[in-house]
């Protein structure tokens, strides 16, 4: 059966500090689907994200990035969000002075207070306690990735990419957060998982192996979990990778 992409990544290279961190990479990301994107520390990984997401500093790269057929090589963060595309941040952001009820309507495709009482349950956070609160140093790092994954959830984007989800959350949140993703499949969202975890890699339809930049495996995750295990596919790269920091959960 013939995939349909819904972001297409065509021979990407990109240098930063004159270092060549993305060389000659190449992805079809099917539509509907969830990807993960594996790989040990340095292989591009994070870069890659925010190439896709357009932040600054990432845009000038060598090949293209279409999303639905239509380059966005062009386009800044603004230009591509409206497209539907987004990220959960590895480290969300503050926002003194807001509070997550108006964070989560900002960006909501139906903004009424409904919305954001069923997307802050979702992540098991309760609407009584958490809509008036601030987005800012009181909640803590794994509050706050659950309130952004709740505006992501009521903004129901086209293609979500999240960087290291389970990075600094307990299991309850992980949980909470694994329900998210089967609400975003179920919306027909595309999600791209960057992550060094085996519990997060099995999330996903799919997966790419990244090493040196470029992408060194891709297929099912019963083939791409072998990575976990500490047995890398053979290649001509002469470092292997860190098992203490790849292969912790």
């Amino acid at each position: 059966m013939t995939q349909k992409n819904i972001l297409e990544i065509d021979d990407i290279s990109l240098e930063l500090g004159g270092k060549r961190i993305l060389n000659h990479l190449s992805m079809d990301i099917w539509g509907g689907h969830v990807h993960a994107v594996v790989g040990p520390n340095g292989a591009g990984k994070s870069t890659l994200a925010s190439t896709v997401m357009g932040l600054n500093g990432y845009r000038h790269f060598e090949g293209d990035i279409r999303f639905e057929g239509q380059s966005i090589k062009a386009m800044n963060i603004d230009e591509r969000a409206r497209l539907g595309i987004t990220m959960a941040w590895q480290e969300p952001a503050r926002y003194e002075g807001l509070t997550v009820e108006k964070f989560i309507l900002a960006g909501a495709r139906d903004a009424c207070s409904h919305t954001v009482e069923r997307a802050l349950q979702t992540l098991g956070l309760d609407p009584a306690k958490y809509a008036q609160r601030a987005v800012d140093k009181t909640l803590s790092g794994g509050e706050r990735k659950r309130v952004e994954l709740a505006s992501i959830v009521a903004m129901r984007p086209r293609l979500v990419i999240m960087d290291e989800p389970d990075s600094g959350i307990d299991v309850e949140a992980l949980n909470r957060i694994f329900d998210a993703l089967k609400i975003l499949k179920e919306y027909g969202a595309t999600v791209i998982l960057i992550t060094h975890s085996m519990t997060v890699l099995k999330q996903a339809d799919h997966a790419f192996l990244l090493c040196c930049g470029g992408v060194l495996d891709k297929g099912g995750i019963d083939k791409i979990e072998t990575f976990f295990g500490r047995q890398c596919k053979a290649c001509d790269h002469q470092n292997e990778p860190e098992p203490e920091e790849v292969y912790a959960e």
